[in-house]
């Protein structure tokens, strides 16, 4: 596997995140608060240069907050 298509996994994740938080219409602050994370970690998170080192427990309280399943997150459905 190349560097790059390792961490396009991240640019996957991050653009999941952000289309389900706006399918329930949550603003990032409200969506942070609701899965524990600060506002500005969150908003890393959906950032084109999203950091590439948050755990898969991150990523659960995040499904959970967003009441989808893991797996979710993951897909690359044209995005």
């Amino acid at each position: 596997m190349k560097l790059k298509e390792k961490y396009e996994i991240y640019k996957i994740i991050s653009k999941n995140i952000k289309k389900y938080r706006l399918k329930k219409n949550l603003t990032q602050k409200e969506f942070a608060k609701k899965c524990g994370y600060s506002h500005s970690y969150i908003k890393k998170i959906e950032g084109s240069n999203s950091p590439n080192n948050y755990s898969i427990l991150t990523l659960y309280n995040i499904s959970l907050a967003l009441d989808i399943e893991l797996k979710s997150l993951f897909e690359d459905n044209n995005i």
